[in-house]
């Protein structure tokens, strides 16, 4: 079985984080870089389809050129190759230009059976972009799984929201996003990272994979951020001594907070 694997690079969720004062974009200098979380149980998943079915894992990336540090941590658990979209062009990129890109990167892959992601990025958590692939292909989408099985002709995931647990089905090739729940990810071995050194990484530009500049980018986002302003510094509260009158002093505090 033929697996694409999708995955971002995003801030790590312990740094400070903040927009780009010239554009309100995500600074992405600004913080320490990881591979997504819920991507490394993405990655998790689809090495133990692997195992299972046989075939290989090739991830799929775009970002920017220091994204390859997450592509070497999935390569480093175990995925077979990758394939990386980076173009200066890319910069703000929305949901639906992102799912289209995606969808010709995944088309230079030969032969795809299955494409797993996870269901959101820590960083813009729009939580469309699995579905809008899968819409760009044509293929069918199951999203927000808790467990897969595959066959290796059909693909059967429990998929969890707010509304209960359902089961779906549907024949491959499919696009399947996956939750927090659905595994615990693998650490890399040291075997695993040196071997990632020599993994092949394909980079493509936006050339390359047959997209045209017009389609990407902050300037052709169908929504844009246009004002927007750093957090405000944490006060050093205010301490109440309970001599008393304690409870008092409280709901007069949380009243002229207009918290009551």
């Amino acid at each position: 079985m033929n697996i694409v694997l999708l995955v971002k690079q995003v801030p790590d969720t312990y740094s400070e984080r903040k927009l780009s004062a010239a554009d309100h974009t995500l600074d992405r200098e600004s913080a320490d870089a990881v591979l997504d979380e819920i991507n490394e149980r993405a990655v998790e998943e689809a090495l133990l389809i692997k195992e299972a079915q046989g075939g290989e894992v090739t991830v799929v990336c775009m970002g920017p050129d220091r994204a390859t540090d997450a592509i070497r941590k999935a390569l480093s658990m175990g995925a077979d190759k990758a394939v990386h979209l980076a173009d200066e062009a890319l910069h703000g990129t929305d949901a639906p230009a992102t799912a289209k890109a995606l969808a010709k990167v995944i088309g230079t892959v030969e032969g795809v059976d299955l494409v797993i992601a996870g269901n959101e990025a820590t960083d813009g958590r729009s939580g469309a972009v699995p579905a809008m692939v899968a819409e760009v292909l044509g293929w069918p989408q199951l999203t927000f799984a808790r467990k897969v099985e595959t066959d290796g002709s059909a693909v059967k995931v429990e998929r969890e929201t707010d509304a209960g647990i359902l089961t779906v089905e549907a024949g491959l090739p499919a696009v399947v996003s996956v939750t927090e729940k659905i595994n615990e990810p693998r650490y890399p071995s040291f075997k695993g990272i040196m071997a990632a050194k020599k993994k092949p990484v394909t980079a493509l530009s936006l050339a390359d994979a047959g997209i045209d500049a017009s389609e990407v980018g902050l300037a052709n986002a169908g929504s844009q951020v246009v004002e927007s302003a750093p957090k405000p510094p944490k006060s050093g509260g205010v301490k109440v001594t309970d001599e008393g009158e304690g409870g008092v002093q409280v709901a007069e505090f949380l009243a002229g907070e207009k918290l009551l």
